[in-house]
């Protein structure tokens, strides 16, 4: 029962609809009919402002990071569990059941959750090589979403690599499907109005300017 509880614990801390309690405070707006329509901190960020992107983009980090903080600290549960309740939170994000599970695309609370569960296990030098894995492409990019993306896909096998524990990679594996399918839709519509392969790739500050509404957090 205590298991079942973290993760439970977890997605209901990852429901938490942090976007759109920011929007209708801010505007009394609904933030899914604004922009891309994503539960977000770059929707917010592009269609609230600024203050209340990076708002929304903590205190989602922070879902995911307090789910384990509770499933290790709180619960006490397995290593395994507390992966678990890392996982669900970001589930939580992703299909919120207070917004008839509609959400966000969890990379917020994805990041909030593998930095407190590497360094608990001794692997703290996995998070600072996932971090290099993002930073090289986005100084290169300017990409946001590729430069996550780039960092999802590498996600499974850096943990492999970094620990050998199957367990750990199956759920890196799932992690990275379940964000990567809420960013193929974006990454798909990015690409069609895309020229060529090098305006997909550098296009994203130039979409900004032009007040294109690509939906990517």
């Amino acid at each position: 029962m205590v298991e079942l509880a973290s993760i439970l614990a977890g997605y209901l801390t990852g429901s938490i609809p942090t976007a759109y309690l920011v929007g209708r405070w801010k505007t009394g707006g609904d933030i899914r009919r604004m922009g891309g329509g994503n539960v977000g901190a770059l929707n917010t960020f592009r269609e609230i402002g600024p203050g209340a992107g990076v708002f929304v983009m903590v205190v989602d980090i922070v879902k995911g990071a307090g789910s384990v903080a509770l499933a290790y600290w709180i619960f006490g549960v397995s290593p395994t569990w507390v992966m678990l309740a890392g996982l669900t939170s970001v589930v939580g994000h992703n299909w919120m059941v207070w917004l008839k599970f509609k959400g966000g695309k969890g990379m917020g609370s994805a990041i909030g959750a593998l930095a407190v569960l590497f360094p608990i296990y001794g692997y703290p030098w996995l998070l600072l090589l996932l971090a290099a894995i993002v930073i090289l492409p986005l100084a290169l990019t300017r990409n946001v979403a590729l430069s996550m993306g780039i960092g999802l896909v590498c996600l499974p096998l850096t943990v492999w690599l970094g620990t050998g524990n199957t367990t750990a990679v199956l759920i890196a594996t799932t992690l990275f499907l379940i964000i990567g399918l809420k960013f193929l839709p974006t990454a798909v519509s990015a690409q069609k109005r895309s020229k060529g392969i090098r305006e997909f790739i550098f296009d994203n500050w130039r979409r900004k300017r032009t007040g294109e509404r690509e939906d990517q957090a």
